[in-house]
């Protein structure tokens, strides 16, 4: 089979490797759609998590071509779409039910073969059905997960007001979740024009190219789906006292974040981090499957497996209107 490869930090290759054979628990998916996710460049720049060398792609769906001889669930011709994140389910984090902090904790595409291959050899148990459901749409149940796990922490509640600083494909989906679960009014800000249309678009109330029009003390919650420390620390100055701040967006691991800290205790605020996803899969297929939260909107740019190094320095650029960037392994047709 053919895939991506980062051998080390800043490199990507195309290789031919062995197509994979599903050992007793696992099936073994033709990959039809793989998306690129931040998690993926900080990966290609040694930034963030990665056992090297690595086949990437951690969001994707496809058709199973073939099960192990101890799978229950599936069988051949099946669509489905993958959880990456594999707990031992026997240390105490686990133990707690806290699986995402598994301390023995691997993933599909991370520290494990991934997507951005034509086929990909996965757990069972990490696997989902997902019906009739658009492969590419198929690719988000992912990064949607994740997002319904950041937004049950938050614990939103009807009628409440919202700030989500920046409108990239997360933010995009925390909007729509967000109005899922009750909120009635909804405020994004957003540097790129293209990406406040569509905020704008995707139904938030009112749209800020500035963290300056933001209402000091103004929101039930505050949510930061941009992973940059200066607009982490901003947060805590447009949350209402007595609120909470959903920090979402995954920063440069090393750096560090300064606020004052007596605005967190004279608002009482309850600040919130979030990390991937707990058992949150079989919610994100049924919202796709509904319709309720559409992501055709959300990808920009669909592109062949030997697009993928085009595609992540499109996002690290910000080029072309980018969003998501889909792959297809086995090609576009």
């Amino acid at each position: 089979m053919k895939c991506i490869r980062i051998p080390e930090p800043n490199r990507v290759e195309i290789v031919e490797l062995p197509k994979p054979a599903p050992r007793e628990g696992e099936v073994l998916i033709r990959v039809h759609a793989s998306g690129i996710c931040g998690t993926d460049l900080h990966i290609l720049r040694g930034e963030y998590m990665g056992g090297y060398p690595v086949i990437p792609g951690h969001e994707f769906s496809g058709v199973i071509e073939q099960v192990g001889s101890a799978v229950t669930r599936f069988k051949p011709g099946e669509r489905v779409a993958v959880e990456p994140n594999i707990p031992c389910n026997n240390c105490p984090e686990c133990l707690h039910n806290r699986q995402n902090f598994c301390r023995n904790w691997q993933a599909v595409g991370v520290t494990l073969p991934g997507g951005m291959a034509e086929y990909a050899a996965v757990p069972e148990a990490q696997v989902f059905l997902t019906g009739s459901l658009p492969f590419e749409q198929a690719a988000f149940v992912e990064p949607l997960s994740c997002v319904l796990h950041g937004l049950e922490k938050l614990a939103l509640r009807p009628g409440e007001s919202v700030a989500i600083l920046g409108a990239g494909p997360i933010g995009i989906q925390l909007l729509r979740a967000a109005r899922l679960m009750g909120a009635t009014s909804i405020s994004v800000a957003e540097r790129n024009p293209a990406r406040l249309e569509l905020a704008r678009r995707a139904g938030a109330e009112a749209v800020f190219s500035s963290l300056d029009d933001l209402q000091p003390d103004g929101y039930d919650a505050v949510i930061d789906a941009t992973g940059a420390p200066a607009v982490m620390r901003r947060c805590i100055d447009f949350a209402r006292p007595g609120g909470r701040v959903l920090w979402f967006g995954v920063p440069p691991a090393g750096k560090e974040l300064s606020f004052e800290p007596f605005k967190v205790f004279r608002k009482g605020l309850a600040i919130y981090g979030s990390f991937t996803s707990l058992r949150n899969s079989y919610q994100a297929v049924s919202l796709l499957q509904s319709g309720r939260l559409p992501v055709e909107d959300i990808i920009s740019h669909r592109l062949p497996l030997e697009g993928f190094l085009r595609g992540c320095e499109l996002i690290e650029q910000g080029a072309e209107d980018v969003r998501k960037v889909m792959i297809f392994p086995n090609g576009l047709g």
